[in-house]
């Protein structure tokens, strides 16, 4: 690469050299062995199989090599000589090909060849995040903002600006968040640009993680865990414990709990996750003490344990959901730095920073196991390359013998019906289900179709697919779901999970409140929508106040003060089912402190009617006014607040008018008096010079536009 070549000109090369990969790669039937043994039985791939990918790759300083452990049988099987790395170079694997990663360059391996085929210079000099995924294998710079993806199609994505620890879901979409301005972005399987639906608040530090393969952030400034959707952030749930900024999360849960190491306490927390998104507060988080002195990298999480390094004692630790230790493993020899890597099979890889050795540990039980890689590598290298016996030597050849006859082709073992799908899972939805498993082995034959049936129904997916959507299944009903793999040796063995369905949760009540002097506030509210599940009972609070279960749909609260919001949340169950916490209802009143008062500021009078203009104080509660008078007529009562003209309609009015405003809340009620000569002025006029009328005239005035009124009439 010319050093004057712009950046931009460096992507574009990166990406054209990767993409110039053989474009057919071969399946090996047999095992992967050493360098220099034969490899038979290859077959071309099909278009868009995916694959899970088994074992982990290590690169080894002293042999200049790319690695294979087999972390099934905690072997190495296979060596891919990559000469001229630097040390610590990170390993990555693909269906096809295997990637050496340094920070200057990166060599490309054929997995069935062991043949280093090309190299290419990546979008950044610094050492990325390697992410192993379907679709993948993913390269993340973080501090240049760069996304490289190496699998098919290869693109290199901008994320524009600096970037906290990726995850990535088993379906191959990769999200990152950037650092810079609190944005949560996504990038599907097989696009190139970065979608990014929700954001974080300013100023609050985010960290990425998996909850059932669904993306969650974790607010290290709100300490609260939050769903990412296409929607945004859901709701927030409180993680119940206090945690710095320098925390780090696992990749996904454990076994329905979160583990996020504080490095400042030197604690490992394992934080609830089965009630995000449900509206119900998380179960205390559990808290183990890691040793004092310890400096920790991690943690890294498979389905049943979380793994962490302590670095000062150069030694691995497991833990399960609960906080109980499970093993720790010193790795052999001396090493600077270990490095933690979550395989596809399930297992947690952890490399010294030579790539001599590796542990290995497994994701069910917690299990600790070393391999020596450099040492299983030379013996196997060494056995390959023996010397022929003493008799074969050259100072005493063998006799002669007949030229031998051209080999046969090796037997083909003749395929037969596929294995078991691997990780059943079912996950509930409204009346539906979704199936996910891992791929069979498939015994010499591609798998064609997988079967998936349950107790009334079933269906049928291609042998690619990797999950399945399971409809029309009753609510509050359990089922056993079976997935079968199917080659053109016929079906093979089943496995199953067992699901119980749900629907949503009810929705939110309609709540009104209302608030009386003495701080007594009552709540009353309707029934929600309960989506056909059986109501057991409500959850209500107000301020101040803790949770307390009505049956009923109303409550009363005593000494309340300010204020107050009341929620109510209905708790409901389908059939024999866990009880699901339903939407939040609000209503919100302020109680109280004093009566109400009314002053009369002016009293107006035209065409026999009078305005009463009235100014009142609520103390923070809804009103009502009426005004009446003492020679009849009167306003009715009328919702009033601040400064307001009251009509009153007329009365029989002759001599002192007195006039008498009461104003009514759920504080009491208060009045003022008025007596005199109204002002004849008409409402709304500006100006003028007002009449002064007595009561006599008044009357007068009244009579003679009845009078006015009769003629009018009789003509």
């Amino acid at each position: 690469m010319n050093a004057a070549e712009p950046k931009s000109a460096t992507r574009r090369r990166f990406s054209a050299v990767v993409r110039g990969r053989a474009a057919i790669a071969l399946l090996v039937t047999a095992c992967l062995v050493l360098v220099g043994v034969a490899i038979s039985g290859r077959a071309p791939l099909p278009a868009g199989l995916q694959f899970t990918q088994v074992g982990h790759w290590v690169y080894s300083n002293e042999l200049q090599s790319a690695i294979h452990v087999d972390g099934g049988t905690n072997q190495v099987d296979a060596r891919a000589s990559v000469p001229g790395a630097e040390q610590g170079s990170q390993v990555a694997q693909g269906d096809r090909s295997g990637y050496v990663v340094e920070r200057s360059r990166i060599s490309m391996f054929d997995k069935s060849t062991l043949s280093v085929e090309n190299t290419a210079t990546p979008p950044a000099t610094e050492t990325p995040v390697v992410l192993e995924s379907v679709g993948g294998p993913y390269l993340v710079y973080r501090n240049a903002g760069q996304i490289a993806r190496l699998g098919d199609p290869t693109a290199t994505v901008p994320a524009g600006g600096p970037l906290s620890p990726p995850v990535v879901t088993s379906t191959g979409t990769l999200w990152v968040h950037r650092i810079d301005n609190g944005s949560l972005c996504e990038l599907p399987k097989g696009t190139t640009r970065l979608a990014c639906p929700a954001q974080l608040p300013a100023g609050h530090g985010g960290l990425l993680a998996l909850v059932d393969d669904q993306p969650v952030v974790l607010d290290t400034a709100a300490d609260t865990l939050s769903p990412i959707g296409k929607d945004g952030l859901g709701e927030p749930t409180a993680i119940g414990v206090k945690l710095p900024a320098t925390a780090q999360v696992a990749n996904s849960a454990v076994d329905g709990r979160l583990a996020v190491a504080d490095p400042e306490r030197n604690q490992l927390h394992l934080i609830d996750t089965t009630g995000l998104g449900q509206s119900r507060p998380a179960a205390k988080p559990v808290s183990v003490e890691l040793p004092r002195d310890g400096r920790y990298a991690g943690p890294v999480a498979t389905t049943h344990v979380v793994a962490l390094v302590d670095e000062t004692r150069n030694e691995v630790r497991t833990y399960d959901a609960k906080g109980s230790l499970k093993s720790t493993k010193k790795m052999p020899g001396k090493s600077d730095k270990t490095r933690l890597a979550r395989g596809e099979d399930n297992r947690v890889y952890v490399d010294s920073a030579d790539g001599a050795h590796v542990l290995v540990v497994n994701g069910d039980s917690g299990a600790v196991t070393e391999v020596a890689v450099d040492e299983q590598a030379r013996n196997q290298t060494t056995s390959a390359a023996a010397p022929p016996p003493s008799s074969e030597r050259a100072d005493n050849p063998p006799p002669a013998s007949p030229p031998p006859s051209k080999p046969s082709a090796p037997p083909v073992a003749a395929a037969t019906a596929p294995g078991a799908p691997r990780n059943v899972s079912a996950a509930a939805g409204d009346g539906s289900a979704t199936v996910n498993w891992v791929a069979a082995a498939d015994n010499g034959a591609r798998v064609t179709a997988y079967h998936v049936s349950w107790p009334g129904g079933s269906t049928t997916v291609g042998g690619g697919a990797r999950s399945a959507s399971v409809t029309g299944l009753a609510k509050g009903s359990s089922y056993t779901i079976t997935v079968v793999a199917e080659n053109s040796a016929g079906r093979g063995s089943g496995a199953s999970a067992r699901v119980l369905i749900q629907g949503p949760p009810a929705g939110a009540p309609g709540v009104s409140v209302n608030a009386k002097l003495g701080g007594q506030v009552s709540a009353s509210w309707t029934e929600p929508d309960l989506h056909g599940a059986t109501l057991l009972h409500y959850v209500v609070s107000a301020t101040g106040k803790g949770d307390q279960q009505v049956s009923g749909t109303s409550a009363d609260f005593s000494g309340m003060s300010g204020a107050v919001t009341v929620t109510v949340r209905a708790v409901t169950r389908y059939g024999s089912g866990p009880a699901l916490t339903g939407a939040t209802g609000r209503g919100s009143a302020t109680v109280p402190t004093e009566p109400p008062t009314i002053k009369i500021t002016k009293v107006l009078s035209w065409d026999v009617v009078l305005y009463v203009s009235v100014t009142v104080d609520g103390k923070g509660s809804e009103t009502t006014c009426e005004v009446t008078g003492n020679q009849g007529g009167k306003s009715g009562s009328v919702p009033c607040k601040g400064s307001l003209d009251i009509k009153v309609t007329p009365g029989n009015w002759a001599g002192a008018l007195t006039l008498t405003a009461t104003v009514k809340s759920a504080g009491g009620s208060g009045t003022d008096t008025w007596s005199g000569t109204p002002q004849v002025k008409p409402p709304g006029s500006s100006g003028g010079v007002p009449i002064w009328l007595g009561p006599i005239a008044l009357l007068g005035a009244r009579r003679e536009k009845d009078k006015r009124g009769k003629e009018k009439g009789v003509s």
